[in-house]
């Protein structure tokens, strides 16, 4: 099922990182694939704030960096996640377990208020692999390193298939536990 909802035409993406790789730290490695990603020719408009967030599952693994992107491009949503993926596997990005340490994740959030497979709830993530494209991203509404930065870049944004803004998201959120903030960060820390 395709809509289309006053998301205000944005696509926004998700970047995260808690493992050095090829590129350096988490940091950098999101800097590198901010650039990789105009060199892609898809405009980055305005990228939030970084910010050291909260692992989700394994609580053993590293801290994250995370932030939000707002991008242009006349890709379709397929066609765009082909050219994230591809940019995390030159990252040194390898498959992985779900929730696990990563080099570099890139999630389409949003792309233009469409909403696509979305069922309510997550969709089933407990093997990796293929699985179809489902819009808005089906656990952002439940993860505050996603809604922090994505209030910086889009204030007005709202769930597309929830209808909720993401400040009345985040604000639901309790106030501590997986994937909270715990503090910004210069996007040149290492």
């Amino acid at each position: 099922m395709r809509t289309q909802s006053r998301a205000g035409g944005k696509i926004l993406v998700g970047l995260g990182a808690n493992c050095p790789g090829s590129w350096g730290t988490a940091p950098r490695t999101i800097a590198q694939a901010l650039g990789e990603i105009e060199r892609a020719n898809i405009k980055v408009e305005t990228i939030s704030p970084f910010y050291e967030t909260k692992a989700v599952g394994n609580a053993r693994q590293p801290v994250y960096v995370n932030a939000v992107a707002v991008l242009d491009t006349p890709l379709s949503p397929e066609a765009l996640l082909r050219v994230l993926k591809g940019i995390e596997r030159r990252s040194g990005r390898r498959g992985g377990r779900p929730w696990g340490p990563r080099t570099l994740d890139l999630d389409i959030i949003d792309y233009k208020g469409l909403v696509r497979h979305w069922r309510g709830a997550a969709a089933g993530f407990r093997r990796a692999g293929a699985r179809p494209l489902v819009l808005p991203h089906p656990l952002a509404h439940e993860r505050p390193f996603v809604l922090r930065p994505l209030l910086d870049v889009a204030p007005a944004w709202r769930h597309p298939a929830l209808r909720r803004s993401a400040a009345d998201l985040l604000h639901t959120m309790p106030r501590s536990g997986p994937g909270q903030i715990l503090r910004r960060i210069r996007p040149d820390e290492s």
